[in-house]
């Protein structure tokens, strides 16, 4: 174990009703089955500042207070626990927020964000891993820590290590395509596409060799969407289409495209009564697959799933099996780089404010918003 400092910088939420403040606490110590990472980048979710001023539009995300805010992260390994043995101090990793229970995969929770409400979960949360990563330093899972090669990704790819924390984006939607298991060469309807994670969508399938038809009711946004993937991917193959509104005229239109192998569905739960889901499967193949990613509600499909042995599949986030291979994919470079790859917000701790409120706004493909617990105001980049 490498030597730690006795205190560290943290943004503490005390309770819902207090603001949060950054303060110096104790660094935690690893412990069996964790390491202490030294946080470099951690992403801001664009409705954390709701899930933590305790807005009525988020007190389900329930919590145990006080605690470190935060929830993936990028950072080098500081410590390891005695069990630790493929984890090297100092290596670049990607800390995911899923906490899963060792004893039962089904037990699961969001680190720092929701405690997920079931028995199992909520003790993990309150006794083990409440603590997040809007912090100087995080003690995590040791499974939870995914290897990064640093040279590869920094110095021959050129990511700079506050913009690979898009991968906590791109990894949801890799999730649910590989949970399809989308075919280079296949065509895909990403539905609605123009939000963070439909954005994600459309550029890990294209990564993934796919053909994407991505659907939209902002016509400008759909245009910035493609005019971003294809800077990045020059050969990609990707088509736009306009959302009606009108379930028969939207199938119409998706039928100019051809055969349609599979989709991938992010409707917020305001847009449940949406017919996009169902223009989808009015003319996706027979035995075609759609990932439910979105919380749709009230999807009333036709009977055309059961005619056609249509698949649906719903997915939460993506599994552990899924980040190694995303990153394999990454540190091959079948990703777009730099400002094609994301454009990165960078904040200290210190300006918490500043930082929820720009996450709530700087959304869409290829935008994020990060906290970086190291960055002091000598050397804060323009946000």
């Amino acid at each position: 174990m490498s030597s730690l400092p006795p205190s560290h910088r943290a943004l503490v939420l005390t309770d819902r009703c207090t603001p949060l403040a950054v303060k110096t606490i104790p660094t935690p110590t690893p412990i069996h089955g964790s390491a202490v990472v030294e946080i470099l980048s951690a992403g801001a979710l664009s409705y954390h500042r709701e899930i933590y001023n305790g807005s009525e539009s988020h007190k389900h995300y329930s919590l145990t207070t006080p605690l470190v805010t935060g929830m993936s992260a990028i950072g080098h390994i500081a410590a390891l626990g005695p069990d630790a043995t493929s984890l090297q101090l100092g290596q670049l990793v990607f800390v995911d927020c899923m906490i899963r229970a060792r004893d039962d995969p089904d037990t699961a929770f969001l680190l720092a964000i929701h405690d997920s409400g079931t028995p199992g979960s909520q003790k993990l949360a309150k006794d083990v891993w409440r603590d997040g990563t809007f912090a100087e330093y995080a003690r995590v899972p040791l499974e939870n820590c995914i290897p990064l090669d640093e040279k590869r990704l920094c110095s021959d790819l050129g990511y700079a290590v506050n913009d690979l924390i898009y991968m906590d984006y791109l990894m949801v939607p890799f999730g649910g395509l590989r949970d399809i298991a989308l075919e280079p060469g296949e065509t895909v309807v990403v539905s609605p596409a123009t939000g963070g994670y439909g954005g994600a969508a459309v550029m890990v399938a294209v990564a993934m060799g796919a053909r994407v038809i991505a659907m939209g009711r902002n016509e400008a946004e759909l245009a910035r969407l493609k005019k971003v993937v294809m800077s990045g991917s020059p050969s990609a193959s990707i088509e736009t289409l306009k959302m009606t509104g009108d379930e028969m005229v939207d199938a119409e239109n998706l039928k100019a495209f051809g055969i349609i192998d599979a989709g991938i569905d992010f409707t917020p739960p305001q847009g449940s009564s949406s017919s996009h889901l169902r223009s989808v499967v009015r003319v996706i193949r027979k035995g075609g697959r759609i990932s439910l990613m979105g919380l749709n509600a009230n999807p009333m499909v036709p009977w055309s799933v059961v005619s056609r042995n249509i698949s649906f599949k719903g997915k939460l986030m993506y599994e552990r099996e899924d980040m190694i291979q995303f990153v394999k994919m990454l540190e091959r470079g079948l990703f777009p780089r730099s400002r094609d790859f994301v454009d990165t917000k960078e904040f200290r701790l210190e300006e918490w404010e500043a930082c929820l409120d720009m996450a709530a706004e700087h959304t869409g493909i290829g935008k994020r918003v990060v906290f970086c617990p190291k960055l002091r105001p000598e050397n804060t980049s323009t946000v």
